[in-house]
């Protein structure tokens, strides 16, 4: 017998980067990764995106209202331990630049996307709640862009399978 009904769910893995105190010396920017993410409204207006409450990205999305989606592809894995397992939080002893040897570009707001996902949606969030160990922000959609058509979609499932996530 199956303990949990949504570890059957095979979500959609991608990486939320942000910026925050652009023009400014605080200058930041950071990337996650994320799975819980759904459209919430029709021909892709709005989306909701879950971040977890501990992350430095989500400090950064709460400053600047700014995220942009990047939809993984399956040549990308390399990216779960960089971006998923390893803080970008500034510390005094310490600090993990994200995007180094990470191929990016800057948006029209200096925000960062991938270069090599399959594509990336451009966020401006409306509001946010509480979820649990989460924060459900709720983004309008600005642009969506897709950089690789021809990519496979990485997947909760695909990452099992390599080993790369337990669950």
């Amino acid at each position: 017998m199956a303990k949990r009904l949504l570890k059957y769910k095979n979500y959609d893995v991608h990486s939320i980067t942000t910026v925050a105190g652009v023009g400014t010396s605080a200058h930041r920017q950071n990337a996650n990764i994320v799975t819980w993410l759904t459209q919430t409204a029709m021909g892709g207006k709005v989306v909701a995106v879950a971040l977890y409450k501990v992350d430095y990205t989500i400090e950064l999305v709460r400053e600047s209202g700014l995220l942009n989606i990047n939809l993984l592809a399956t040549d990308q894995t390399s990216l779960i331990r960089k971006l998923g397992q390893k803080s970008g939080r500034p510390e005094p002893d310490r600090h993990v630049d994200k995007f180094k040897n990470v191929p990016y570009a800057l948006d029209d707001r200096s925000c960062p996307y991938l270069t090599e996902a399959i594509g990336y949606v451009q966020c401006q969030v409306l509001h946010s709640v509480d979820a649990g160990d989460h924060e459900l922000f709720v983004c309008q959609v600005l642009k969506q862009v897709v950089l690789n058509p021809d990519k496979e979609v990485m997947t909760y499932h695909f990452l099992k399978e390599k080993k790369l996530v337990r669950g």
